[in-house]
């Protein structure tokens, strides 16, 4: 995968970008010309990196960080209130940015009752060859680690169709694991139909001593809404939201897919590995019953 791409994508590019909006506030305080002349090209590489990011906010945040940058920069041009207004603008993309970075780290999954999970997928899961003897990452996960998984992942799967399919199936399972929402983004899913779909789609799923996880969307620029109803929607069900760099990590290895999106046998052996991680901690004190008992 390009780096940029990947840099992009994962959210990385938001916090690069925070950075040289920064470096842009410092060095407008700074009385050297020559540092001084750097501030408006800092500027604007740092807000391209953060609207490429497709990061979402808070609508009260956008109208507060425009507002901000808005009187920062008039501030600059007419040299008064300077430094009050470059704190003010530090601390406004500071404050974007402690808000952002909670959705970057891994969450854990309580402890459940049973070693089971269920997975809701599409070609990412299911696979793309049509081979029953390709072995996908939902099966290495139930030979790797015991797990009895119910794989319900399809070729084209939406989160629309992941609801009739979920519904003609009993699910039981305590874990019910999401790699849901890429043909919608990528398809001709509005954001509003997508967060109505996936509100359905959880609604369906949740059960008490249930747990939902779910992969969140890896985002192309200008696609901030389809991530904030994803994050809408998940916190409203509760859903433990897997970082996008976690699915993008494994993408970002050539090996690992066969047309940049779709798993190869490589990358379904990393996926696997991925899934794993997270799920693991949720299994540990059956294990340890288990290992006690015997």
């Amino acid at each position: 995968m390009n780096p940029i791409v990947y840099t992009i994508a994962n959210g990385q590019s938001f916090f690069i970008g925070i950075a040289l909006l920064l470096l842009a506030a410092l060095a407008a305080l700074q009385s050297r010309s020559l540092v001084k002349r750097s501030a408006p090209l800092a500027f604007l590489l740092g807000m391209i990196a953060v609207i490429v990011s497709s990061t979402t906010f808070p609508y009260w945040l956008y109208a507060l960080a425009g507002v901000v940058t808005v009187a920062w920069i008039a501030a600059c041009f007419r040299q008064l209130r300077q430094r009050e207004m470059s704190y003010a603008f530090a601390g406004t993309w500071l404050l974007a940015m402690g808000l952002e970075l909670p959705y970057h780290l891994l969450p854990t999954v309580p402890s459940v009752s049973s070693r089971a999970v269920t997975i809701l997928g599409d070609s990412v899961t299911a696979g793309i060859g049509g081979d029953e003897k390709s072995e996908t990452w939902p099966k290495i996960l139930a030979r790797e680690h015991g797990v009895d998984v119910q794989d319900l992942s399809h070729f084209g799967e939406t989160a629309a169709s992941a609801l009739k399919r979920a519904k003609k199936n009993e699910i039981i399972a305590p874990i019910v694991f999401l790699e849901i929402g890429g043909n919608d983004l990528l398809g001709s899913t509005s954001a509003e139909k997508f967060a109505g779909d996936l509100d359905a789609l959880l609604q369906h799923l949740a059960a008490p001593n249930r747990q939902l996880v779910m992969l969140e969307l890896p985002l192309p620029p200008f696609n901030h809404e389809y991530g904030r109803m994803q994050r809408m929607i998940a916190a409203k069900h509760r859903v433990k939201l897997i970082p996008k760099r976690v699915f993008l990590a494994v993408l970002a290895d050539r090996a690992a897919t066969l047309d940049t999106i779709h798993l190869s046998q490589t990358g379904h052996q990393r996926m696997a590995d991925s899934v794993w991680q997270i799920l693991q901690p949720a299994f540990a004190e059956i294990q340890r019953s288990n290992s006690v008992g015997n």
